[in-house]
């Protein structure tokens, strides 16, 4: 089971690395949030069932909703930033 649990710290790691990394595509940046979430939500289900306690998944269904509102907030912001700039590049200051 600790297999499990690397993978999902790896999962995390990646996702930190792609927003480190990512300087300008704001759609690559999203998509490494939700590689954070899913990570942490692999993480947490692994763990719950390493344990045998129900609250690893209780709360990886709240984080699994919260990434779903995030997602489409922030495709509904990339669509509008699309529609004024004409690219979803972030513009260097």
């Amino acid at each position: 089971m600790t297999f499990f649990l690397d993978i999902s710290i790896v999962i995390i790691i990646l996702g930190i690395c792609g927003i480190l990394v990512n300087k300008r595509n704001i759609l690559i940046s999203v998509i490494a949030i939700e590689m954070m979430f899913y990570g942490l939500n692999f993480y947490l289900v692994t763990l719950s069932v390493l344990l045998d306690d129900i609250m690893g998944e209780i709360f990886a269904l709240f984080i699994l909703t919260l990434a779903a509102g995030e997602s489409a907030l922030a495709l509904a912001l990339i669509t509008s930033y699309f529609r004024v700039y004409e690219n979803i590049l972030i513009k260097e200051l």
